[in-house]
Order: C-alpha cells, then sequence, then structure tokens
C-alpha cells in the first residue's frame, strides 16, 4: 500500500488531484484521504475511482459532494463537522482545488471560523502547462476561462493586453478556436503562444507559435480534451529618451502641453503623465 492511516489534527485539507495519470497523486494526500474523518469531492465519483485505485478504503465513510451548485447547505454540513473538531478532507475533480475550481467559500469561512486549513498540493494544469510552452516563466498571469460570448471574451483580453508576464488561460475543445482567433486579434498575431492538450494523458500534446498560426490549425482540425492556452507578454518598443524629446518639441509647435502629451504617448505607446511632465516643462521652456 502506498498510504498510511494516520492521525489528522482537525481542520480542512485541502487535497490535490492528478490530472490525468492517477499515479500523479502525492503518497500525503493518500494519507490524508485514508485518515480524514470526513471526505467531500467536486465529482464523488471521480474521487472514489481514484481512492479504489490506490487501495484506500472509505471503512464506513460517506465522500461528500461539494461543488459550484451545493450551496451554502453542504457548506453548512462540512462546517459543522469542523466545529466539532473532524478532520476534513476536500478535493476538486482534477488538479488543485479553488484554481479555476470550487473550494474558496469554505476556504475563507473554515479560517474566519478559526479552523486549521491546510494543503495537500499536487499536479496543476496551469503550472504543468507553463513548464511546457517554452514560454518566459519568471512572471504569469492565469486568467482562468474567457467568456463565452465574443464580445464579452475581446473585452476580457484587451483588458489583459499589457500585463507583463505569460498569460495562461483554460479553455473548452469547443470555444478553443474562437478564442484563438480573438487572441490573434486583440493581442497581435505574430505574439508567440503555446496550445497544451491532454497534459500528463495518452495523447498529450504541444503546440508552440505565433497565435495566427495556432489559430489556423486549430481551426482546420478541430481537437478534443483538456486543454491550457498561453501567449507570451507583449515586447514593448524600445524607445530613445531623445526620440521623445524631439517628437514633444514638433508637436508642441502647432499644439498644446495636453495635446502634445497625448500625441506623443499615443505614438511611442508610452504611458502619458510622464510625457505630460516632459511636455509642460519643455513649453515652459
Amino acid at each position: 500500500m502506498n498510504f498510511q492511516k494516520i492521525r489528522l489534527a482537525a481542520g480542512l485539507y485541502f487535497v490535490a488531484t492528478p490530472i490525468g495519470t492517477a499515479r500523479d497523486i502525492t503518497l500525503r494526500a493518500l494519507d490524508v484521504l485514508a485518515s480524514a474523518d470526513v471526505i467531500a469531492a467536486e465529482d464523488t465519483r471521480s474521487l472514489r475511482r481514484l481512492m479504489e485505485i490506490h487501495g484506500i478504503p472509505l471503512e464506513g465513510r460517506h465522500i461528500q459532494a461539494y461543488h459550484d451548485h451545493s450551496g451554502a447547505g453542504a457548506r453548512g454540513r462540512l462546517m459543522d463537522a469542523l466545529a466539532q473538531g473532524q478532520s476534513v478532507a476536500y478535493a476538486s475533480e482534477a488538479g488543485m482545488p479553488l484554481i479555476a475550481d470550487p473550494g474558496y467559500d469554505l476556504g475563507k469561512q473554515a479560517a474566519e471560523a478559526g479552523h486549521m486549513v491546510t494543503c495537500a498540493p499536487g499536479a496543476s494544469a496551469a503550472i504543468t502547462a507553463l513548464t511546457l510552452a517554452g514560454l518566459p516563466t519568471d512572471s504569469f498571469f492565469f486568467a482562468g476561462f474567457l467568456p463565452n460570448a465574443s464580445g464579452a471574451r475581446r473585452t476580457r483580453i484587451e483588458a489583459l493586453k499589457n500585463i507583463p508576464g505569460t498569460l495562461v488561460f483554460y479553455e473548452s475543445p469547443k470555444r478553443v478556436s474562437a478564442s484563438l482567433a480573438d487572441l490573434a486579434e486583440c493581442l497581435g498575431a505574430d505574439r508567440q503562444a503555446a496550445f497544451c492538450r491532454e497534459l500528463t494523458k495518452k495523447f498529450e500534446e504541444i503546440r508552440r507559435g505565433s497565435l495566427a498560426d495556432l489559430a489556423a490549425e486549430i481551426q482546420e482540425k478541430p481537437v478534443k480534451g483538456e486543454i491550457v492556452l498561453l501567449v507570451d507578454r507583449g515586447h514593448l518598443q524600445s524607445v530613445n529618451e531623445s526620440d521623445v524629446e524631439e517628437a514633444l518639441k514638433r508637436a508642441l509647435e502647432t499644439h498644446s502641453v495636453r495635446d502634445a502629451a497625448d500625441l506623443v504617448s499615443e505614438m511611442y505607446d508610452l504611458p502619458r503623465r510622464p510625457i505630460y511632465q516632459k511636455a509642460l516643462k519643455l513649453g515652459k521652456g
């Protein structure tokens, strides 16, 4: 057996589950599932199957359902168990709880009530994809799922346009073609990206290229499975200080300070405030 039955302190234990390969679960996660007084899961059938694979007996315990549609009643039952000094394990269907998965309200309420809240960490589709994408990892922004409607989706993408880090999205196979097309249009067709599908599973696939190329590939040949999209940060052009000053001087010959600052900041895609301050100094001179 890979698990040990241990005495757990009272509290809430978030448990990461594999995103594909069942053997990606950690030994500590198995210990928690084997030992917790109460077990809750986003998907009771998938967790029961995972426990069966690893030979963990329920021993009379019932796996409680807790997901986005459970409501306050299900959360209240888990909070009651915590109040009675029990150990409560909660597992998402796949990956880390709370990462585009339920659990936030439960964790927040448990912490506010003074209960211990801890985690048996493990697999995450977002981090796995970031590791494989070949894009910068020094800074990244997890944006979850984009909106279904194209207009709302484009508005969301525009809001993320200038974030100085790799963008990470989860996407469904039904929407991925439209999402890639909108990403290419809003962020630039040449921006580099990665398409990661079925991570850790038999048909794992990583495609790397420009947003335009990936959009064309997926439109031509639709795909199935769970998908993570990653997009490189925008790379702003390097602007010489003397070029900005010269442009401001020319603009000030025919425009007000305010209008000149607007023109130059837009021309070089630079923040307006420092440009305006420089224009004020030049205007006074």
